[in-house]
């Protein structure tokens, strides 16, 4: 709302030789930092991500009726073993692949709770590629290395303390694998 209004002013204070300003140009100046976002919970609850600023952080689309489920065991473990020592493990539901989350978020949120015992954040759903990319996922795309997109349900990028992309995974990649772990690791003890 504030970048729509933002652009809007700055097309009305624009000279002839000015070229126009768009909301998506004026929301990309703006948003510098993981920690500029506002979320919503899977709750309803909107949040700032700058809650999380300090810890370092594992954010990953995940969904429900997907090969890869399996892995919110996982994500809960290495949440529960480094929560302590400044990790947060992110859980955003999305149904960009073949429609496998295609719950409500109360009912992503049982299914979580009560298949893996979930207790790490989960947020309300989002789309992670399309024309309606949730803007954490365009700063997430646009700021790792290489900047590909989505290519399925459970990538996950792993930020450091100070809140820079570290390492980007495949789904292919389980949360109990040694080079996840390593780079959870790093990023806990990376400021």
């Amino acid at each position: 709302m504030i970048f729509t209004f933002l652009a809007n002013f700055l097309t009305h204070v624009q000279t002839p030789s000015t070229p126009a300003v768009s909301a998506e140009v004026v929301s990309k100046m703006l948003v510098k930092s993981l920690y500029d976002f506002e979320v919503n919970t899977i709750d309803g609850k909107s949040i700032s991500m700058n809650q999380y600023k300090g810890n370092a952080i594992l954010i990953v689309n995940v969904a429900s009726k997907c090969g890869y489920t399996p892995q919110y065991e996982g994500l809960q473990k290495l949440y529960a073993h480094y929560k302590d020592k400044g990790l947060i493990v992110l859980g955003f539901p999305a149904n960009n692949f073949r429609s496998q989350e295609p719950g409500t978020d109360d009912e992503i949120q049982e299914f979580c709770k009560a298949t893996y015992g979930v207790t790490f954040p989960l947020f309300s759903k989002v789309s992670v590629k399309g024309t309606d990319m949730h803007p954490i996922y365009q700063w997430l795309l646009s700021n790792s290395d290489p900047a590909q997109n989505i290519e399925w349900n459970f990538n996950k990028f792993v930020i450091t303390r100070s809140g820079k992309i570290q390492n980007r995974f495949s789904q292919k990649v389980k949360p109990d694998s040694p080079e996840m772990v390593a780079a959870i690791e790093s990023a806990i003890v990376n400021k």
